[in-house]
């Protein structure tokens, strides 16, 4: 199965500093996140982000638990940051946050790029599954970044 690339565009009707300094803080990523992924930040806090910081988590996807674990592997705000799982559910995860500023307010872009488990069934686990939520997941986000920010 080939990897898979999902892209989110979002406005946010704030500067760049202010959404930066948002997303710059790890546990913001529980207000953003479904309540039934049931998800929880496991490494302690404060996270001091910065390119080589590992975060783990607990996530449940389809009623099952999954230990996760990503490293910020780019850095360079207020601009971008990227994460990668290095344990979790995806063969492979890889999430770009790109931001912009146009004319006073902030263009986000979420750039995810990964690939399902499930050796040969991937594409079937992958259709019946694994797209659905993993867009109804920044569905959720576009919108609890609309009213947080308005």
């Amino acid at each position: 199965m080939n990897e898979r690339i999902l892209e989110y565009k979002t406005s946010i009707n704030k500067p760049l500093d202010e959404v930066f300094t948002f997303f710059s803080k790890a546990e913001n990523l529980n207000k953003l996140t479904p309540s039934e992924l049931q998800f929880k930040i496991l490494t302690p806090s404060p996270i001091a982000m910065k390119k080589g910081a590992m975060i783990d988590y607990r996530i449940k996807l389809s009623g099952i638990p999954f230990n996760w674990k990503t490293e910020i592997c780019e850095w360079n705000p207020p601009y971008k940051f990227a994460d990668q799982q290095l344990k979790g559910p995806y063969t492979k995860w890889y999430h770009e946050h790109i931001f912009t500023e146009e004319e006073g307010k902030t263009v986000m872009i979420d750039r995810i790029t990964y690939l399902s488990k499930g050796w040969i069934l991937a594409p079937l686990l992958h259709i019946l599954f694994v797209d659905k939520r993993v867009k109804e997941i920044f569905s959720y986000r576009e919108k609890v970044l609309n009213e947080l920010f308005k």
